[in-house]
Parts: C-alpha cells; structure tokens; sequence
C-alpha cells in the first residue's frame, strides 16, 4: 500500500476517534442525542474509509455504511421524508426489485442441484428457517409487550427468506456454500406463499393480514424480478458482463438509500422504542444461529452444513421486511424492525463467521 495512501487512512482512523469522543461527550454532557449527530455520522465515515487499511474493519465495512446510513435518517429525517407531494418511501420497492433483479442475475439453474445432491440438508434448513426465526419472533413480540404494529414487524422479520449476505458469510466461515445458496434461492422463490401464510397465522392478532394481497405483492417483489434475472444470466449472459459487475454495487447502494428513507420514516418511533426492539433483534438472531447451527448437529450433519444452517436461519431478507411494511402501507411502525435488525445481523453474522474461519 503506497505510504500516503496509507498515512490518509491512518488519519481518518484519527479522526474517527476523536469525532466519536466528541459526539460521547456531548451526549452525556451536552444537549443530548440529537445534538451529536453531526460527529456520529462524521465518525462512523472515517472509519468505514480508513478501515479499509485494517482486514477485519475491512471486511465490516458494508456494515458500518449501514450504519452510517441508519444515522443520516436517524438525525436529519427532515431531508428524506418527502419532496412537495412525493414521498421518498416511493423508491423502496423498485430498489428492492433492483437487489431481487441482482441476485437473479447470479443465479442458475444449477444452483438448485443441491436439492438432489443434499436432500436432508436442504430440508432441514428450509424446516429450520420457516419454524425457529418466525416462532421466536412471536415468543419476543409477547415477552416485550411491543405495540400491535411494531410486534408484527418483528415477526416479519423473522417470516422473510434468508438473503444473499449468508452466502458471503458462509464463504467467510469455511462453510457449505452449495448447501448456502441453495436454501437461499429455495427459501427466496417461496416466500411469496410462506411469509404471507405466516404472518396471517402469527401476526394476525396484531395487524390486519390480506393474505391473497400479500402474496401478490411479495411476488411483484422477488419472482418477477428474480426471473428476469434469471432470463439475462441465461441467454445474455457474455452480453451483459459489465451490468453483472455493475449491479452488486447498485443494489449495496440500494440498501443504504433504504435504510436512510426507512430511518427518517420512522425516527419518532426510534426514539421511543430503539433500544427495546436492538435488544429484541439481538436476542431474535442470536437464538437463530444456535438452533439453527444445533438442528442440523442434532439430526446428524457435518460442521460445515450445520455452519449453513445456522447463517440461513439467522440471516434475513431486512430489504424484503421493509417492502412488505411498506404494501402494508406501515412502513414506519412494521418497517423498524428490520432496519434495527440489519446492522446487528450483519455485525454478528460477520463476528461468528470469522471466528468459525480462525478455528479452521
């Protein structure tokens, strides 16, 4: 690494610390949260920049642009709600049609093989993810006496398929990646009968659930796009390369603009019920990972498609979670839990997939 470039990230790591002392200290002895968001925010850019210099802050550096995203909604909503009679939550869905596009655009056909090769195991996992991630969002949605609509979003999140950050992870642990992207694909393409059918079974108590709505909308979101994801890998695929390298970056870009607009949606919500549903998404993944990774040890798979198991149960689709929210026309109340969901999933699935790695 040249010695300028590397003395820049040196500094920003600098500067990092000190805006973040600075943003504590106004915090505690300040005016409070909100004064210190313009040093949060710087804090958390020159870290996610001069972390590039350092492997493990490297790899977490999608995670902290989460978080920066989360605090530029957090403290600025103002600027990202609407613009005259236009809503900002009006991009959502197409973004997440961007990401469901992108994933199709990696996909093939034989991605499903595994269903023949590894039967058991992607049963398991499939069983796994649409009972343990569901079931322990109802459990925490009673425990914490969460309001009607925020109790449902956390359900939502555990009722969405697992996303394409898994597969990252279980390459980072050493795990099954076939196993990884198979009950990712499976589990995504029948989330349009799943997670509607759940949420009317779990969530009903709280809010209203059409059901025959919800699955055609889930559908406009992921099958539609994910075919012709598909359709583009296999008969334009030498045609298209540069959109195949270009589209991972747009759909990372995706996700930030959507937890900017979530954030803002949302802030007044954050500030009464933040802390109680990060402890509850903590709780919520945390128990995933275990009985997840403990399901497949326990009916007899090997370490690797148990580490599978354990990322595709913990892991969720929080993109697909705010889309719903959103159809729900609920984005700021069902919609918070998956933007408090995001940052800890990635954090923690990160912690547990390179601790995996350093066993090896």
């Amino acid at each position: 690494m040249p010695a300028i470039l590397n003395n820049t990230y040196k500094l920003l790591l600098i500067c990092s610390v000190v805006l973040g002392l600075i943003a504590v200290s106004i915090l505690i002895w300040g005016s409070g949260l909100l004064a210190s968001g313009l040093y949060v925010i710087g804090s958390l850019v020159c870290l996610a920049i001069g972390g590039r210099s350092i492997s493990g802050l490297h790899q977490m550096s999608f995670t902290i642009w989460v978080m920066v995203a989360v605090s530029i909604g957090f403290f600025y909503p103002q600027y990202f709600q609407k613009v005259g009679d236009f809503k900002f939550t009006g991009f959502i869905v197409p973004l997440i049609q961007i990401i469901m596009f992108t994933m199709g655009t990696e996909m093939s056909l034989k991605d499903f093989e595994g269903v023949i090769k590894t039967p058991k195991a992607v049963l398991i996992g499939l069983v796994s993810h649409f009972t343990i991630m569901p079931l322990v969002g109802v459990t925490l949605a009673k425990s914490f006496g969460f309001p009607p609509e925020i109790a449902a979003g956390v359900i939502l999140m555990g009722s969405v398929p697992s996303g394409v950050t898994s597969n990252v992870l279980a390459f980072i642990a050493k795990a099954n990646m076939p196993l990884s992207v198979t009950i990712a694909a499976i589990s995504t393409l029948i989330a349009p009968f799943m997670t509607p059918l759940l949420m009317k079974l779990l969530a009903g108590q709280y809010v209203a659930i059409d059901l025959q709505a919800m699955m055609i909308h889930v559908a406009e979101i992921i099958i539609l796009p994910i075919i012709l994801g598909l359709i583009i890998n296999r008969f334009l695929r030498n045609g298209v390369k540069w959109l195949q390298s270009l589209l991972p970056k747009i759909s990372m870009l995706g996700v930030l603009m959507m937890m900017v607009v979530i954030v803002s949606s949302g802030r007044d919500s954050l500030l009464q019920i933040g802390p109680l549903l990060f402890l509850s998404a903590m709780i919520h993944h945390s128990i995933g990972y275990l009985l997840g990774y403990w399901s497949g040890r326990l009916l007899g798979l090997d370490e690797a498609s148990c580490r599978t198991i354990s990322l595709e149960v913990g892991m969720q689709n929080g993109g697909l979670a705010s889309g719903i929210a959103l159809q729900m026309g609920k984005i700021a109340t069902v919609g918070l839990a998956s933007v408090i969901a995001v940052p800890w999933m990635t954090i923690s699935g990160s912690m547990l997939s390179n601790w995996w790695r350093s066993r090896e």
